[in-house]
C-alpha cells in the first residue's frame, strides 16, 4: 500500500475527532505508524478514550482505497500536512486539516497576498456589486482572491477576480467534485480551470451545515486578511472573521447602511475594531512593503512612504490615497453641527494633521478603552474627518475650531 492510503484511512476513520488525530500524529510521527500501532501502544497516548482505541483497531483500508481511486479518476490531488506544498500559513493554525483535496492548480499560498472575501448568501444588490468590484480590484492589483464558492457575496467575489483575468481559490464545505449550490456550476468549472478548489473532505462528500464553520477556518487560515463585504448578525462570514482574528490575521469590513439587517453583522465588526475598507488599497496597502513585487496600485507612480514601522523594504512606496489641499476644511467642534460624539471629538483633538498616531497611543493618552477609540475612528474615517496612514495609524484631515455657543 502507498503511504498516502494511511492518511486517508486516518482522516476518514469513524470515532475520531480532529484533536484525537492531531494527538496521534504528534505521538507516532506518521499515519503509517499509527496504523501499525497495537492496542498497547495506543493506550500510551494520553487523552485517548477506550472507544477511540477500539476505532483505531479497525485496520480496513477498502474505503480509503476507493477514495484514492476516485481521486485518480477525477484528477483530484491530495496534499498532506507533511507535504512540502502544504501551505505553512495554514499549517500554523490551530488543528489544521491533515489532508487537503484539490481540483485545479495549487498556488503557493505562502508567497501570495491572499485575501478572503466573504459575506452573506442573501446579500443585497449593493453587496453583490461591492463583492464583485473588490474581487476585481484586489485581483487586478496583485492579490489572490479566496472565497467559499457559495451563493451571494462569495460567488460575486470569484467572478470579479476572474473578470480581472486572474486565478481565484475556493474552499468548499463538501467534496471538491460536488457542485454546490447547483447554480454555480459554470463558475465552479471556471475556477477549477484557472485556479483551485480545495476541501478537507473526500470526494463525494455532500454539503451539511456543520461542515461550513469548519471550512471557514481553512479559508481564513490560507489568507493574510479577511474582508467581510456584507453580513447580518448571524452569518457564516462572521465565523470566518472570528477565525481570522483568532489566527492573528487582519480583518476588514465594508460599511453598510445603518438599520439594514443584511449589514448589521459587518457594521458590528467595524464597531468592534475591524479595519474599514472603502477601496481595495485600504487592504493591500498594509502588505505592499512586504510584497512590492506582487502589489501595484493601478499602475500609478507611488509617492514616498512615511517613516515608522510600516515603512516598505527596498525603497518601495505606498500610494497616497488623498492629496492634502493647501488649506484643510474647518469644522467647529464647539457648535458641533456635525453631531460628533464625545469620543469622536476627543480623537480629533488628539490627532495631528501631518504626523500619524496609533489608535493604541490615542487610547493611552485619552485614558479610555481602545475599543472606544476604534469605534470613533471608524465613524470619523467614514465621514472623511481623518485618514488612515498605515496599520492602525491615522491623521486628521480637518482643522478644528472651538466656538462656544
Amino acid at each position: 500500500m502507498e503511504p498516502l492510503i494511511y492518511w486517508v484511512w486516518l482522516t476518514t476513520l469513524k470515532g475520531l475527532n480532529d484533536a484525537c488525530r492531531h494527538r496521534l500524529l504528534a505521538h507516532f510521527g506518521s499515519p503509517e505508524n499509527i496504523y501499525l500501532a497495537d492496542a498497547r501502544a495506543l493506550l500510551q497516548v494520553g487523552g485517548l478514550t477506550a472507544g477511540q482505541v477500539r476505532a483505531l483497531e479497525n485496520k480496513a483500508t477498502d474505503a480509503a482505497q476507493r477514495i484514492l481511486d476516485t481521486c485518480g479518476r477525477k484528477n483530484i490531488f491530495i496534499l498532506t500536512m507533511h507535504d512540502a506544498r502544504y501551505p505553512q500559513r495554514l499549517r500554523n493554525i490551530f488543528e489544521p486539516p491533515l489532508l487537503l483535496y484539490g481540483r485545479g492548480e495549487m498556488p503557493l499560498f505562502d508567497e501570495e497576498v491572499a485575501v478572503a472575501v466573504v459575506g452573506t448568501r442573501f446579500c443585497t444588490d449593493y453587496g453583490l456589486r461591492m463583492a464583485e468590484q473588490f474581487g476585481f480590484d484586489l485581483s487586478r492589483q496583485g492579490a489572490l482572491v479566496v472565497s467559499g464558492l457559495a451563493a451571494g457575496v462569495d460567488a460575486a467575489a470569484h467572478r470579479g477576480a476572474l473578470r480581472a483575468g486572474h486565478a481565484t481559490a475556493a474552499v468548499v464545505g463538501c467534496g471538491v467534485d460536488v457542485v454546490y449550490p447547483a447554480e454555480n456550476g459554470r463558475l465552479y468549472e471556471d475556477i477549477a480551470a484557472s485556479g483551485v478548489i480545495l476541501s478537507e473532505y473526500p470526494p463525494g462528500t455532500q454539503p451539511a451545515r456543520w461542515r461550513f464553520p469548519a471550512r471557514n477556518r481553512i479559508l481564513s487560515g490560507l489568507c493574510l486578511a479577511t474582508l467581510v463585504v456584507e453580513a447580518p448578525e448571524k452569518s457564516g462570514a462572521l465565523i470566518t472573521a472570528a477565525a481570522a482574528a483568532e489566527q492573528g490575521r487582519d480583518v476588514f469590513a465594508l460599511p453598510g447602511r445603518l438599520g439594514a439587517e443584511s449589514c448589521r453583522g459587518s457594521n458590528c465588526l467595524l464597531r468592534d475594531g475591524a479595519s474599514l475598507a472603502m477601496e481595495s488599497w485600504d487592504i493591500l496597502g498594509e502588505y505592499q512593503h512586504r510584497y512590492p513585487h506582487k502589489l501595484h496600485w493601478d499602475g500609478q507612480p507611488l509617492p514616498p512612504h512615511g517613516s515608522g514601522d510600516d515603512s516598505p523594504v527596498g525603497g518601495s512606496e505606498k500610494p497616497q490615497k488623498q492629496k492634502k489641499s493647501a488649506a484643510l476644511p474647518v469644522i467647529d467642534i464647539g457648535r458641533n453641527a456635525e453631531g460628533l460624539s464625545g469620543n469622536e471629538i476627543m480623537v480629533l483633538r488628539l490627532l495631528d494633521s501631518e504626523v500619524p498616531m496609533l489608535t493604541d497611543d490615542i487610547a493611552q493618552e485619552a485614558g479610555v478603552p481602545v475599543q472606544q477609540v476604534l469605534a470613533a475612528v471608524t465613524m470619523l474615517e467614514i465621514e472623511g474627518f481623518i485618514r488612515r496612514e498605515g496599520l492602525r495609524k491615522f491623521v486628521r484631515t480637518v482643522e478644528l475650531k472651538d466656538t462656544k455657543e
